[in-house]
């Protein structure tokens, strides 16, 4: 369950609390505390604190307003993501994740990369979130060996799952996933279909806007053929290759978001524009009501 607070400072906050006697919460608990004790940029959620007493295990994070870029897509939000907004989202995303591959040591792999786990703060800059099923590697490591596969039906990397090695790679195909459905407002699987089957299949580089018209998302503005849509597939269609080693590394996707902005006029650099307050109003019924005061204890 995930609570709606503020500390005495003022400060909004949310508060993500373990069921009490739950084992893989507690894994879950601990796992957030080492990773994200230790990981500090502007495009992975913050860690305000926790709580650890009296049974209650509890995670404090700074309040991310705009809720789930699968919100935004879903319509739950109230959010309009147009063309430009979603491409800024894809690079924050990204720049988040090639932190954690490439920045951090030991490197860190999310292993959960899906548009819920991708939160908009009031500017709707992108922020990586639940870090619950993430693993360190040692920098001397290139794959991990795990006992089961771990992550989202629709976002688990097909390699993955197979031979249950795990690699940096495997959150770049959740990644080329979550491009997909910036494209085309769908979710990754729905009603047996998987998007990234279903883009394949119709997918012909030779027709205008790649023969995806039926699939694309036409509230990003089809009648005007957004720039850098096509490149935008590619990349996607790159990170969801059926083996690792053909993707690219999420530094690679970095620069190559960066380039498809420049190409599309805007800057890589600049902030978001503040979004609307429409959210104050559709953010009252989303979350619970706030923990009461006492029940909060920050370690």
């Amino acid at each position: 369950m995930v609570y709606r607070g503020m500390l005495r400072t003022g400060q909004l906050i949310a508060i993500k609390r373990c069921r009490q006697g739950s084992v893989q919460g507690g894994l879950e608990f601990n796992a957030e505390i080492e990773v994200l004790s230790r990981v500090h940029h502007k495009n992975i959620v913050n860690l305000v604190g926790f709580c650890f007493e009296r049974g209650e295990q509890m995670l404090i994070y700074e309040f991310v307003r705009n809720g789930s870029l699968r919100d935004s897509l879903s319509g739950l939000s109230g959010i309009w993501l147009d063309w430009r907004r979603r491409l800024n989202v894809a690079l924050g995303a990204a720049r988040g994740l090639a932190y954690l591959h490439e920045l951090v040591n030991p490197r860190i792999i999310h292993r959960d990369v899906k548009s819920a786990n991708i939160l908009l703060d009031e500017s709707l800059n992108a922020k990586v979130a639940d870090f619950g099923l993430s693993k360190p590697m040692d920098n001397s490591e290139l794959i991990l060996a795990t006992t089961q596969v771990k992550g989202t039906r629709g976002y688990i990397d097909p390699e993955y799952q197979k031979t249950l090695l795990l690699t940096e790679k495997s959150d770049v195909y959740g990644f080329g996933v979550v491009l997909l459905e910036l494209v085309s407002g769908r979710k990754p699987l729905e009603r047996g279909k998987y998007l990234v089957a279903e883009v394949s299949s119709s997918l012909d580089r030779k027709k205008d806007l790649y023969s995806l018209h039926e699939l694309l998302d036409p509230s990003i503005g089809l009648d005007t053929k957004p720039k850098g849509l096509d490149k935008i597939v590619d990349l996607a269609m790159k990170c969801v290759q059926e083996k690792g080693s053909d993707r690219p590394t999420m530094g690679e996707v970095v620069k190559e978001i960066e380039n498809i902005l420049h190409l599309a006029g805007l800057n890589p650099n600049a902030e978001a524009e503040s979004t609307s307050a429409s959210f104050e109003e559709a953010s009252q019924d989303e979350f619970p009501p706030s923990l009461k005061e006492e029940e909060l204890s920050l370690s």
